[in-house]
């Protein structure tokens, strides 16, 4: 096996390499080498894809391990700090947090110059309005409904929805609907036992143009950090809402 190879081993497995080599040799060519040679997804989506997934299964030293890697490939800081930010919507500041701070730490030991560029595109004022737009540009004009016509009790969470999960996060610059959809359906697959929050991000994914063909690259590129289980039930919703759009 050459150089690289065996430097990359190391950086993912750490000592795993050393202790465990036998277990690393086949987790290394299955999910850097036969996983990723049946991908065509751009490597910078791929990479957020695991990153994200490895967020919401709490995959911590991967993460750290795989962030490294990362960024000594020139994936771009900005579209990785607009992906954890965004797992704050999702998996809440108690899963997030410590991953933040990790993730500084590792771009400051990269020569990445913090805090970076801010990306924000609304205010206190407007972060409503901004962000129910976006969410009836996504999912359609039943969100604008939501807020009107929703049960009473969930006036805060269908208000919160569109200010703090679309008006706070999805309206910001670094990434775009198409990647910003796909990081989402991520944190969701990741989890498990979100099954419902999984159909309705599978179809916000097909409605911004991410295909049923990607969103199979997208979930075999994270087979390997969240197993089988959660990957054929993905594959499951996926294969289910896709038949809503083929009969359109």
């Amino acid at each position: 096996m050459n150089k690289d190879i065996e430097e990359c081993k190391k950086i993912l497995f750490g000592s795993i390499e050393t202790y465990d080599p036998e277990f690393a040799d086949i987790i290394f060519r299955f999910s850097q080498c036969e996983v990723v040679e049946q991908n065509t997804l751009p490597e910078k989506e791929r990479i957020l894809c695991i990153l994200s997934v490895l967020i919401g299964c709490q995959g911590m030293n991967v993460y750290c391990n795989m962030l490294d890697m990362a960024l000594n490939s020139n994936i771009d800081p900005v579209g990785i700090k607009e992906m954890i930010y965004q797992a704050t919507a999702y998996l809440g500041i108690g899963r997030t947090y410590d991953y933040i701070v990790k993730t500084n730490e590792i771009m400051l030991k990269n020569g990445i110059q913090l805090p970076l560029q801010n990306q924000s595109t609304t205010n206190e004022t407007n972060r409503f309005e901004k962000g129910l737009n976006k969410q009836i540009s996504l999912f359609g004009q039943q969100m604008a409904d939501r807020q009107t016509k929703g049960p009473k009790l969930r006036k805060n969470i269908n208000q919160w929805l569109a200010s703090n999960c679309f008006g706070d996060y999805y309206t910001r610059t670094g990434l775009n609907d198409q990647e910003r959809e796909m990081i989402t359906f991520c944190f969701i697959l990741a989890q498990g036992g979100c099954e419902n929050q999984l159909r309705g991000h599978t179809a916000g994914n097909f409605n911004v143009g991410n295909s049923k063909e990607k969103l199979y690259q997208v979930i075999e590129q994270c087979m390997p950090y969240i197993g089988y289980p959660r990957t054929l039930n993905a594959m499951a919703i996926v294969d289910e809402i896709s038949l809503n759009y083929e009969k359109e």
